[in-house]
């Protein structure tokens, strides 16, 4: 769920789609959103032989990436930059594990054994086992998704967060005050 836009990581997700594929032939690969690297990402992909296991949504209205979401097994986040992606908090309440780089605010989100799998970022081979394993395993995949929907329904919960950053403001205010 992102921009087809340079740093969002997508060539990453195809080649390593290329591993997935001969390990499970069942798996498939939804990339919502659209951007400027649509034409040669789907060209990257026809030329790797993976053509029947993507699909593009293009742009999506927000309303409807819970439906997405919940269409899908795993979420895979290959964004290079990032500062907290909200389609992981979205995927972890949603009851999905995360497979995603570790890159800025995703290592809150994404627990290694607990959510999901946190890679090197641009790393291939890492991803590739990760989506094999949770492809193989329902019970892991049921598992890290019930950690992620446990962890972070409260926190992530909009009257959680306006409170937290409330009680943020609050503080950086006092403080000042005292100066």
């Amino acid at each position: 769920i992102a921009r087809l836009f340079h740093l969002k990581g997508h060539e990453y997700v195809i080649d390593a789609a290329r591993l997935v594929a001969e390990a499970c032939p069942q798996v498939r690969f939804l990339f919502v959103g659209d951007g400027i690297l649509r034409r040669p990402l789907e060209d990257r992909i026809a030329a790797a032989g993976l053509s029947d296991r993507f699909q593009f949504t293009g742009l999506v209205p927000p309303s409807r990436i819970p439906e997405l979401i919940g269409a899908m097994d795993v979420l895979v986040h290959a964004s290079l930059r990032e500062g907290l992606a909200r389609a992981l908090p979205q995927a972890l309440i949603a009851g999905r594990p995360a497979v995603s780089y570790d890159v800025d605010g995703a290592r809150e989100v994404v627990l290694p054994g607990e959510t999901g799998f946190l890679l090197p970022p641009k790393s291939i081979e890492p991803m590739a086992n990760a989506l094999i394993e949770l492809a193989g395993d329902e019970s892991l995949r049921r598992g890290l998704g019930q950690g992620g929907r446990d962890r972070f329904t409260e926190q992530f919960r909009h009257e959680h967060m306006t409170r937290e950053l409330r009680k943020l403001y609050e503080t950086v205010l006092a403080e000042r005050a005292g100066e």
